[in-house]
């Protein structure tokens, strides 16, 4: 049984089409406060799907959402966003032209007021940047670098870090690893498990390499056919047993833990 005052997501037989082509079928999934949710599934299985649901760029054709208790209804991602759930997709939304700290604050930049008129607060936006990162354990030697300087590693830590600067109780991950190294990928697993002893945030993180989300999970979704076909915790399974599970047809089922 689940101890209900525990969860912060659930997701209760979502389901959802496109025209002819049917994305989810039945997905029931729910998400403990302060945990890390593994995602997996092959391309197609409906992930992406099931994210834009949960943070508001689609509605479902059929069953509920509930989120801190109560039902969720959602018409956009602004709505999302201001309810505390932020999503960090693989194009990032950065911009690679503006400096670190600009990107840090794009959208609700800090104004400063000089005989009658207001200016952006440089000086302000760089020293709360760095402090911040360094919190955080990112290492960006200067806050004034341009994005497009960055790795792609420090590209997705600072992507994330903006999402969760406005201090949300859910944030989706989406593919962070995809396209990176090894050592560029481990700057982002790093970046994940600080979040996860902080504790405050509930992550839900999408990937394919089954190795680096059994580092960072407390639990691993199995998503086929539209469906949650499996639900172990990380310790209670191995990479091993996901691989039967795509050799073998996800004949597993669900079972909540």
């Amino acid at each position: 049984m689940i101890d209900e005052a525990s969860v912060i997501l659930r997701a209760d037989h979502i389901s959802k089409s496109f025209g002819a082509v049917t994305a989810l079928t039945d997905v029931s999934m729910y998400l403990r406060r302060g945990e890390v949710l593994g995602l997996v599934g092959d391309n197609g299985a409906g992930k992406s799907t099931l994210i834009k649901i949960i943070c508001g760029f689609h509605k479902p054709d059929k069953g509920t959402l509930i989120f801190e208790g109560q039902p969720l209804s959602l018409n956009s991602p602004i709505e999302a966003r201001n309810l505390g759930i932020q999503t960090v997709y693989q194009d990032l939304a950065l911009v690679n032209h503006l400096t670190v700290y600009d990107n840090m604050f794009l959208g609700r930049e800090p104004l400063r007021r000089v005989m009658g008129l207001q200016f952006l607060d440089h000086k302000l936006m760089r020293e709360q940047t760095r402090t911040y990162l360094d919190t955080l354990g990112i290492r960006i030697p200067n806050v004034r670098s341009s994005v497009a300087q960055l790795s792609g590693g420090q590209r997705q830590s600072i992507a994330v870090a903006r999402s969760i600067y406005s201090n949300p109780r859910l944030l989706i991950l989406d593919e962070p690893l995809a396209a990176l190294g090894v050592r560029e990928g481990g700057l982002v697993l790093k970046l994940v498990l600080e979040l996860k002893r902080r504790g405050d945030v509930s992550i839900i993180i999408i990937a394919h390499n089954y190795a680096q989300i059994f580092e960072i999970s407390d639990r691993i979704n199995f998503l086929s056919g539209g469906k949650v076909t499996f639900d172990k915790r990380t310790k209670d399974t191995s990479v091993s047993e996901l691989m039967e599970l795509v050799t073998s047809g996800y004949k597993i089922a669900a079972t909540e833990s």
